[in-house]
């Protein structure tokens, strides 16, 4: 039993991807050392103590190791018999997450839940729950007839349960990317094309309302157009970050020397992150930080497109989307290129819940990738 559960030993961990390993690892390592110095003033003047946040980080980046490791043995396809109680359990804990008593609200948000001294941010394992449950339901429509409530609306129906109790939170950000990935999946499971432009064509102008219908999200969007034209509010933290940007040049002002982490950008150590490698350690930071993502997401599709069946291949292209979307929104967020939309930087932000999720992603992947065909 045990050896159907986690494999046959040394031979399979050699097989593992040490490049999307070591891409892990790095991005992890720098996200550690950025956390540090970008959040120590403000560690100190709200806890006095300057290393708060990166021991809680460290908490977090050993636990996730631990259970990367632990989940990269697992043969992948265990996985399976999670994917309806996992769905079950994710919709769950998104409702708690909206019951009064058991969210805990934070900036206009109710998107975390408490278990003991640790706040959970739901939205991230409901992602990879999501991601499970798709790849194995697809991968178990294929060899049947498609037809337009099993292979098409069944599947969007689940993931626009989970996509509006997020909204709910709110979480809008998140919201859109669950279905984006979803969308994808679909399409990468054979889901008639025609199905999913039609659908992203009614989604469009629903968006556009969600939009409008709330002024800090129209807000949002009118300062990403021209932050200028109001900078001292809703265009303030996209000039900060462009500030810190044009200030770190080719080579930055060196780690631990930059200036925008004093009270100039808002919670510099989670969203805005990137400014702050920009600015200590400039273009040259920022072009090795996205060439490892550039690494760590070719080889994941590389792992989905060898994977040794069809569960496999759309389980790692959907893990491998959950951190490309993420890194891409936020990276292009706060270079200015799409408004800004709350999203951690996979890896790197400050933050439990998100590393855990992304390290167990690797997990998954890493145990695809040893059980991959020759």
């Amino acid at each position: 039993m045990w050896s159907k559960i986690f494999g046959s030993g040394t031979d399979r961990e050699r097989r593992q991807d040490l490049l999307l390993l070591g891409a892990t690892l790095a991005l992890v390592t720098i996200g550690t050392i950025m956390i540090y110095s970008s959040s120590s003033f403000l560690a100190l003047e709200r806890y006095n103590d300057g290393k708060y946040f990166v021991k809680k980080q460290l908490f977090f980046v050993v636990f996730g190791i631990v259970l990367m490791n632990l989940i990269s043995r697992i043969d992948y396809t265990i996985l399976r018999k999670l994917a309806y109680p996992g769905l079950v359990a994710a919709i769950a804990l998104l409702v708690l997450v909206l019951v009064p008593g058991f969210g805990i609200k934070a900036g206009g948000a109710t998107r975390w839940l408490r278990l003991g001294v640790v706040g959970v941010q739901v939205s991230e394992f409901v992602k990879l729950g999501l991601v499970i449950f798709l790849a194995h339901y697809l991968a178990r429509q294929a060899n049947r007839e498609q037809g337009l409530v099993r292979n098409f609306f069944y599947p969007l129906l689940v993931s626009a349960v989970c996509a509006g109790l997020i909204y709910r939170q709110p979480d809008f950000g998140t919201a859109i990317m669950l279905m984006v990935i979803t969308l994808s999946i679909m399409f990468l499971s054979g889901t008639k094309i025609r199905y999913i432009v039609a659908l992203g064509v009614l989604l469009v102008p629903l968006a556009i309302y969600l939009i409008y219908q709330k002024s800090y999200r129209w807000e949002r969007l009118t300062s990403f157009l021209n932050p200028w034209g109001d900078p001292l509010n809703s265009g303030f933290q996209i000039i900060q970050s462009l500030i810190s940007f044009g200030s770190g040049g080719a080579f930055g002002v060196g780690l631990g020397d930059g200036m925008q982490k004093l009270f100039y950008l808002p919670e510099p150590h989670t969203d805005f992150i990137l400014s702050i490698i920009a600015e200590e350690s400039g273009l040259v930071g920022v072009a090795v930080v996205i060439s490892l993502f550039a690494l760590l997401i070719f080889r994941g599709f590389v792992i989905a497109w060898r994977a040794r069946d069809f569960f496999g291949n759309l389980l790692a292209a959907g893990l491998t989307m959950i951190i490309a979307f993420g890194a891409a929104i936020n990276v292009l967020g706060v270079m200015g290129l799409i408004p800004l939309k709350g999203l951690a930087l996979p890896f790197i932000s400050y933050g439990g819940s998100s590393l855990v999720m992304s390290m167990s992603a690797v997990g998954i992947l890493l145990s695809i990738s040893s059980r991959c065909r020759d």
